[in-house]
């Protein structure tokens, strides 16, 4: 199922994935995390900002995971001919 749907994957990675779209939440929450502040006692990220990682983060997964599914998929399908 994951590996048939990489359009809706497509179409929800541009539309939510980016959402907000000037900048979009996703590249500010992971840079962010990756800067260290994540994990701040004090600046971190709160569970809101961690439910927004989850929301804005999981089609853009879907979608890695979809495209990688299918290459696998064609390059079993091309070592068998």
């Amino acid at each position: 199922m994951i590996k048939n749907n990489w359009k809706l994957f497509l179409i929800a990675s541009l539309t939510l994935g980016l959402a907000p779209f000037n900048p979009p939440h996703i590249v500010g929450k992971l840079n962010w995390i990756l800067g260290g502040n994540a994990f701040h006692p004090e600046k971190g990220l709160q569970p809101q900002d961690w439910f927004d990682v989850l929301l804005h983060g999981s089609p853009w997964v879907l979608l890695i995971i979809s495209i990688l599914l299918n290459l696998f998929a064609l390059l079993a399908k091309n070592d068998q001919q």
